[in-house]
């Protein structure tokens, strides 16, 4: 069983990173092209392990210690952890690209670069982990660094959003533990693949009925999904913007990541009773999201509202449960996630324009009537949220009415398609009320300059490239999905044999 090294440089790498940037507290500057470098090595070290899983067939693994699995932890790159951390480590770069020239105070701080990168390595290792505990350690290492990213912001509301996220944070963190001590204490095991073995030999003690509400509780509340959803707005809205580019685009995944585990890998015979409930909750955040960002006052709030629906789309392409709409749910998350970044971003350009640094829609009217550039940018992305040909939001929507086709779930779909048009209608009126308005000079106060456009331009090019050419990408996913309904190729990858 041999270890692939490329599965540890992308968690070290901003691990590293993150201690290197706390002994060069004094240079603030030379801590973000630090930070930068180490995002590139993660990204590259994706790359490498996307090209592997790929080149191969089959996943990888690295053996933390040099123990072998059950008793030792180890890192799993499947084709949809390998997937999902390259999305993951491309949508972090972007981030950290953004904040090398960001001109909130914040930024400047010692410990904004150390905690970005402790966060990215959560996120990262919440991805690639086989084994659940860690997986636990993981995403608390990356709620509490952005927690703290939170409360530090130059928005005044920062620090309440982000007591309010903490104390709705311990509910999930009690949920994942206790649903983990529930299936250590049915199988005395840890490690995914030996739970999913164990699990598949049908037997389902009291406990792990239980476990399953648990995970399936503490991963929704992860993704902010109805009922769980209340923290979202505050705390999103008043994260700074290269953080919010992460949290409302890739952060929320982890939860969707682990609610596709649970339901293809361990829990597979609770599956179905599963998928009913992800569809009734993802129809619900459809229209709670898409209405809430077509009636919300803050441009910011407005997309991290937007996340609500998104995320339900996701949910109910999983809770149809066939594999061509599992296809069309892996799609829309890899597309969601750049289209989502890029368009915060562009949000936090035009908002680092005012001297008050306000996404309030009614001050930034017209803010964006000359920066034809960000405009331009910020109309693509608008297009590729609602799904408008040729960008990759349409490749998502159309493997999404798919996936409905195949399931049949003619009522749900309707609604769906229904409430597509509702995130034209809101991403068009900010557009038109942020680029087509003239400035009222009264109203608000400009500068000459704000934040530098190359990420968000970046992001918007691979938005626009997966758009035009997306056969790659659904090809692969086909092969993800059919990977997924044959569970004992990853528990044999893992435990050998």
């Amino acid at each position: 069983m041999s270890d692939y090294v490329y599965l540890l440089g992308i968690v070290l790498a901003p691990l590293t990173g993150a201690v290197l940037c706390l002994t060069l507290a004094r240079n603030n500057q030379l801590q973000r092209y630090l930070a930068l470098i180490a995002a590139a090595i993660a990204w590259f070290c994706s790359l490498n392990v996307l090209s592997e899983v790929i080149r191969t067939g089959a996943p990888v693994i690295y053996r933390l210690g040099a123990w072998d699995p059950p008793y030792g932890i180890v890192l799993v790159g499947d084709s949809l952890s390998a997937l999902f951390v390259l999305m993951a480590s491309t949508v972090v770069l972007g981030g950290i690209l953004y904040a090398v020239h960001c001109k909130d105070r914040c930024v400047t701080y010692p410990a904004f670069m150390t905690l970005f990168l402790c966060m990215a390595t959560g996120l990262f290792g919440g991805f690639l982990t086989g084994d659940i505990f860690t997986l636990f350690v993981f995403m608390e290492l990356m709620v509490i660094s952005s927690v703290i990213l939170v409360a530090i912001s130059d928005n005044r509301l920062g620090l309440e959003a982000a007591l309010k996220y903490l104390l709705i944070s311990s509910m999930g963190t009690l949920f994942l533990l206790i649903g983990i001590a529930a299936i250590y204490a049915t199988f005395n095991t840890l490690n995914m693949a030996d739970i999913a073995r164990l699990l598949s030999a049908g037997e389902r003690p009291i406990l792990s009925v239980a476990a399953a509400v648990m995970l399936m509780c503490a991963f929704l509340l992860k993704s902010a999904v109805f009922p769980f959803h209340f923290w979202q707005p505050d705390f999103h809205t008043t994260a700074p913007t290269p953080v919010h580019a992460v949290l409302s685009s890739v952060v929320v995944k982890v939860g969707v990541y682990g609610l596709i585990r649970m339901t293809t890998l361990l829990f597979t015979e609770e599956a179905i009773v599963i998928h009913n409930i992800l569809v009734v909750l993802g129809v619900i955040g459809i229209f709670f999201g898409s209405l809430g960002a077509l009636r919300t006052y803050d441009a910011k709030r407005m997309l991290a509202y937007s996340t609500f629906g998104q995320i339900g789309f996701i949910l109910v392409a999983i809770g149809w449960g066939t594999p061509i709409a599992l296809v069309g749910a892996i799609v829309y998350a890899v597309n969601h996630s750049f289209v989502k970044s890029a368009l915060l971003m562009l949000t936090g350009v035009v908002s680092s324009r005012t001297k008050t640094k306000t996404a309030a829609l009614t001050e930034i009217g017209g803010v964006g009537h000359q920066m034809i550039g960000t405009g331009l940018l910020y109309f693509l992305g608008g297009l590729a949220l609602a799904g408008v040909p040729p960008l990759n939001g349409f490749i998502s929507k159309v493997t999404l009415i798919q996936g409905g086709i195949s399931a049949q779930s003619w009522i749900v779909l309707g609604l769906t398609v229904g409430a597509g048009l509702i995130t034209l209608m809101y991403m068009m009126r900010t557009w038109q009320l942020i680029f087509q308005r003239k400035p009222d000079e009264q109203t608000v106060g400009l500068k000459d300059y704000g934040d530098s456009l190359l990420a968000p331009a970046l992001l918007i090019a691979i938005c626009v490239v997966l758009g035009l050419y997306a056969t790659p990408l659904i090809e692969f996913v086909n092969g993800v999905v059919t990977y997924l309904g044959t569970p004992q190729i990853y528990i044999s990858a893992v435990l050998g044999g």
